[in-house]
């Protein structure tokens, strides 16, 4: 698997004028001479998945390129990382959970959700299909594995009331993220709490199609993972944010109507992984797309009052402190969005 991606054009103009000047010099604001792109950075949340296909895809079909942007995808170790690296100037932007850039945001970051890819999150209780595991209530009496922190493992409770079974219902075991799944194989235990757009395509190549169930379905959802970016690169670069969202807002929604060309732009450049999980993945992703509240707003849209709902949540169960003198519209902007309603047919740069 590779450890990062770059997908640059180089025009023959451009690489003529470049010989002579240091690479600095070559990654000039886009506009100022023709060919001539941005060198930026995109980590994403963990080591690459599937997953994360729609971002590969975005740069090999040219959406970046068309903005003036020379995209390189830097692989992460957890979403606290990345939102981290994009804070202390390390990455331009990062895919990371909601939740984490709220509590990065309570502790002083000076950072900005600016384009919520993820309208609801992904997080769910995936059983094996012979596991007596068909619905919530069947969970009463088995034994579920979680990481041993996070936020899932911090709203386990919710998603178990809402189920209407008590914590005591259900024994939940500690395991690390790599046993997880081979775990779960070996019946070691019942069910994985998880993101299932992560783990959903993973055990279907392994040849297995779990039982998902999705705590959204509970009416426990909150916002999932989106752009988040430095409150500086706002104030003093906004043209290359607005062509950064620009670039990923169609190239994601175009990934999300051509899932099976989206997944062969992954599988060209990270290895491991067979086609056919790669499209699961996607449209696993494209699901939490749109919700409600993003079919009026628009792709990728927040709002305060989904804000404050999940900073609530974030005070009672998360760790944040003071929540109270968190404000809402300090976590986002929608400022830097492209109008993007549903139903919109995104064509790619390459078929132009």
């Amino acid at each position: 698997m590779k450890n990062l991606f770059t997908h640059r054009l180089t025009l023959a103009a451009a690489s003529l004028s470049c010989a002579a000047l240091a690479l600095t010099a070559c990654s000039s604001a886009a506009g100022d001479t023709e060919g001539q792109l941005d060198d930026i950075t995109l980590m994403t949340d963990v080591a690459f998945l599937p997953k994360h296909a729609p971002f590969f895809s975005a740069v090999a079909q040219g959406f970046f390129e068309e903005e003036g942007i020379a995209l390189e995808i830097m692989p992460g170790s957890g979403s606290n990382n990345t939102v981290t690296s994009v804070d202390a100037g390390r990455v331009d932007f990062g895919w990371a959970d909601y939740g984490v850039t709220i509590l990065n945001k309570g502790e002083g970051a000076a950072v900005k959700q600016i384009n919520l890819v993820q309208g609801s999150s992904a997080y769910a209780t995936l059983a094996l299909p012979d596991s007596g595991i068909a619905d919530w209530s069947d969970l009463k009496g088995k034994t579920v594995a979680t990481e041993g922190a996070g936020a899932m493992t911090a709203l386990w409770p919710l998603a178990v009331e809402a189920a209407g079974l008590g914590e005591s219902d259900v024994e939940v075991v500690h395991a690390s993220g790599e046993s997880k799944i081979p775990g779960l194989l070996a019946k070691q235990w019942d069910a994985n709490i998880s993101l299932f757009v992560s783990d959903e395509p993973v055990l279907i190549g392994e040849g297995v199609e779990p039982v998902v169930l999705k705590w959204a379905d509970l009416g426990v959802s909150y916002y999932g993972n989106g752009i988040v970016t430095s409150e500086d690169k706002l104030e003093n670069d906004p043209d290359l944010v607005k062509r950064f969202n620009s670039a990923m807002q169609r190239g994601y929604l175009w990934a999300c109507q051509n899932p099976e060309e989206a997944a062969a732009d992954f599988t060209a450049e990270v290895s491991g992984f067979a086609p056919e999980t790669v499209e699961v993945a996607i449209e696993g992703q494209c699901s939490l797309s749109w919700t409600e509240e993003n079919e009026e707003l628009g792709f990728g849209a927040m709002s305060d009052q989904g804000t404050q709902a999940f900073i609530d949540v974030a005070g009672d169960y998360l760790g944040l402190e003071n929540p109270q003198d968190l404000e809402a519209s300090s976590v986002y902007t929608n400022e830097f969005l492209s109008e993007i309603k549903p139903g919109e047919d995104i064509a790619s740069p390459e078929e132009d």
